[in-house]
């Protein structure tokens, strides 16, 4: 069954709550975080392929962070790609950058030999490369960015996410479309322009704000294996 948030009426929780959960999850329930990724990341797979219908003969590309949106993104990938589904991921930064349970998300896609473009930095000339990969993709999967980004983005963010939006693709975000606030639901100052978006744990408090369905689509809620009550998240 898919949760598809219904904005107004349902519950919603702000970064801090979700960063709360998280850390509940981990510490108190005993749910190590790279099973969290897992659940989450497959999740959010199975929903991309059912909103999205056939994707027979099509090829969707993983655009990904160094952080732990894009570990999800790796998840997400390796699932599509064991669903038949041609995948390619694009890394939007360094490997060396990448830590912890996304990094064991990176190396099993490696072993897998998942097609993969890395790119040191998002800098001409290698946006011009990111644009071109993500252009030759008939879907793409934002896991760029998380609910953790606040402050403005840095000039070479903007010009990857304006260049992204241009292509015209459906887009799925993952989690929270890139550049987008959790919490006021507002753009900082560009974002991803969604599909739809496939969330966890619950939607963010920024998509009670009218104004985000434009950058957001339809919202999906995905299991991560363990639900909010009260206590951790209320």
């Amino acid at each position: 069954m898919i949760k598809r948030y219904n904005r107004g009426k349902d519950s919603v929780i702000s970064r801090s709550q979700a960063r709360d959960f998280d850390s509940w999850a981990i510490n108190t329930a005993g749910i190590s975080g790279a099973v969290l990724m897992e659940n989450a990341g497959r999740s959010c797979a199975e929903i991309v392929s059912r909103i999205l219908g056939d994707l027979e003969g099509k090829k969707v590309g993983i655009l990904c962070g160094t952080g732990n949106n894009g570990g999800d993104g790796f998840v997400i990938a390796r699932h599509l790609h064991n669903a038949g589904i041609d995948v390619m991921i694009i890394i939007c930064g360094s490997g060396d950058k990448i830590k912890g349970d996304a990094k064991i998300n990176y190396d099993l896609a490696r072993v897998l030999k998942l097609e993969i473009a890395e790119f040191e930095s998002i800098a001409p000339p290698f946006l011009r490369e990111i644009s071109e990969l993500a252009s030759s993709c008939d879907v793409l999967v934002d896991a760029i960015f998380g609910i953790g980004l606040c402050g403005e983005l840095r000039d070479e963010y903007q010009g990857l996410i304006e260049a992204i939006n241009l292509l015209g693709k459906p887009i799925i975000a993952v989690d929270i479309p890139s550049g987008l606030d959790c919490d006021t639901g507002k753009p900082l100052p560009i974002s991803i322009i969604a599909y739809a978006t496939v969330t966890f744990i619950a939607a963010k408090t920024g998509f009670a704000n009218a104004d985000s369905a434009r950058h957001t689509g339809d919202v999906y809620i995905a299991s991560i294996g363990i639900e909010p009550v009260d206590k951790t998240c209320a």
